[in-house]
This record gives C-alpha cells, structure tokens and sequence, in this order.
C-alpha cells in the first residue's frame, strides 16, 4: 500500500546517499554545539506557571507551581557563571570552532559571555526566545516568538543567526522555519548523519540534523551517562565507527554540550580528553554547523526535483 500523502520521511537517502566529500578529504565532519540557555529556563520570574524541571542535577525534579526553586535555579547559574567560561577556555585554546545554539533571554542577560563568543568567532544560533516546551503553543504565539528570538538575537549579538534549533519544537515548528525564509539551516531533526532538503513547506529548507545520543544532557536522564569515563567513551565510539566508515562514505557528527552540565569539573575532563583524541587525526574537519550547511548548499544545491531525502520524485 502506497500512501502519498503520509507526512514522513521514512526513506531518507536510502541505499543512494550522496557522494560527500567534505574539505581536504575529510573523513567525518566534527562539529560542537555549546547550549547557551541559562537565564531563559522556566521560572515564575518570567510569566511560567511554576520553576523548571528539565536537565540539571536533580534528575527526575518536578516543576514548583506558582513558587520558585531555588536549588534548580543555582544549578541553572552554575552554567552562566562558571561552566560557559570553562567550555569557553577549553575550545579558544585548543582553537576548535564552536555553534553556540543561544537562547535570545538568556544572552541578553549576560552581554559578557555573548562578547566571549563573538570575540572567539563562534558561530552563535538561535537557540528561540526561551528554552521552553513550544509542543502544545499556538502557531501565532511561536511565530511571535521566533520573530522575538531572532530581534533579540541580532540586537545581542550584532548580526542575524544563520541557523536555528528549537529543541523542544512543535509540529508546526518546521513550517514557520520555512516560511520565515532567512535561515540558512534548521537543526530541529536527528533523522540522519548528513544533511538534507526538506521542501514539504513551499521553499525548501536544508535540515543539518542534530544529536541527542552524543550529548551530555544523558547525565542528566534516568537512563544515560553516570560518569566521564562512560561519555568519552561513547563519543570515541561514534567518533572511531564514523571516521572507519568515512573511507568510503563520509558523514558528520554533532556533539551537545551545555554549560551547567558538562561545565562541571569531573565531566569537563572527559570532554577535553575527547577534544585532544580528535586533534590527533589529520584527515577530519572540526567545524561550524554554518561551515557545514554552506558546504552543502554549494555542493549538494536543491535542484526542485527532489523531495526530503533527496530521492527523484516520481
């Protein structure tokens, strides 16, 4: 049975992915993302119903309705104040390019750390308006918002951000993407190891999928990593598996960090042992997600007779 009107992709590239040769032969296309939200998480400070329960020491917290919690609070401050300035410290000095996915509230209180970034010419995304669930908010109110986000965005940071990623998207979240039109990429997928087109809403957006498996928000899930060790060596795993298979068909692989998490001492060294693995090979490109997503579009342009994964249309 044949549905053409089913709304998903399951296909994908399928046994005929693109011929992708990334700069100077590179076998994998490594590419970091720093999650700048902290400031923007749910608090009554802002409006919310009650504090926020998501990715932070206190695995399995509840939201405090109508109160505010200041335990999750300070864990939240932690990345602010101190783990974005070890990340910051630990990828200038090995000069690694960094895609900061930024949250527009939460750069626009703390200017020194969006000036960190700029000054380190990171690439800084948008990460929204806040860091919240956009699952059951209307589309007016997430159009609304995304054109707040990207405001904020351009005022806070000096120029428009390339790309976006929501995180906690909605199902109307990739058509506003699409209809806004000035984003060179979304990252709102973990549908593949490259990138793709997506054209289901009028002009077609290039997806440049994200991570939720190679991402240090696992320490912060009941079934995830409980110590640096374990997170070593699963981003050495994918690393060494994508790098192998790169001979002869090259991917890329993203890897998520956050300030308040990773930032923390005993899972920062974990990070930089990782950083250092990756420094030893001459044949990778450690890059920006903007770098990757420019790449794509000049060589593997949307042509219009392709649908999301790049198959010929019947």
């Amino acid at each position: 049975m044949k549905d053409e009107h089913y709304p998903r992709d399951l296909v994908g590239y399928g046994s005929r992915p693109p011929k992708v040769e990334w700069p100077g032969g590179a076998r994998v296309a490594v590419q970091f993302v720093v999650n700048y939200e902290e400031g923007a998480e749910a608090s009554i400070l802002d409006g919310d119903p009650g504090s926020e329960k998501l990715l932070s020491e206190i695995v399995g917290a509840e939201s405090f309705v109508g109160m505010r919690h200041m335990n999750m609070e300070s864990l939240y401050e932690y990345g602010s104040r101190a783990g974005f300035w070890r990340l910051h410290r630990m990828f200038t000095e090995r000069d690694m390019p960094v895609t900061v996915f930024g949250v527009a509230l939460a750069m626009a209180r703390n200017p020194a750390a969006v000036a960190a970034m700029v000054d380190a010419n990171w690439e800084i995304a948008s990460h929204g308006l806040r860091w919240l669930d956009y699952q059951h908010t209307s589309e007016q109110v997430e159009r609304e918002h995304l054109q707040q986000a990207i405001a904020i965005h351009t005022e806070v940071t000096g120029s428009r951000p390339q790309g976006v990623y929501l995180g906690k998207a909605s199902p109307n979240t990739h058509k506003l993407i699409a209809e806004e039109g000035g984003f060179l990429y979304h990252a709102d997928s973990y549908a593949d190891d490259i990138p793709y087109w997506d054209d289901r809403h009028g002009s077609a957006q290039l997806n440049v999928p994200y991570t939720l498996d190679a991402n240090d928000m696992r320490f912060a899930t009941p079934q995830g990593f409980n110590a640096g060790l374990q997170f070593y060596q699963y981003l050495k795993d994918s690393f060494d598996f994508l790098h192998a298979e790169g001979e002869a068909a090259p991917k890329m692989l993203s890897i998520g960090l956050h300030c308040r998490l990773v930032g923390r001492p005993g899972r920062a060294l974990a990070l930089a042992r990782f950083l250092d693995y990756v420094r030893e090979f001459d044949d990778v490109w450690v890059c920006t997600r903007a770098d990757i997503a420019n790449h794509w579009v000049e060589h593997h342009p949307y042509t219009g007779d392709k649908h999301v994964n790049g198959v010929s249309k019947p």
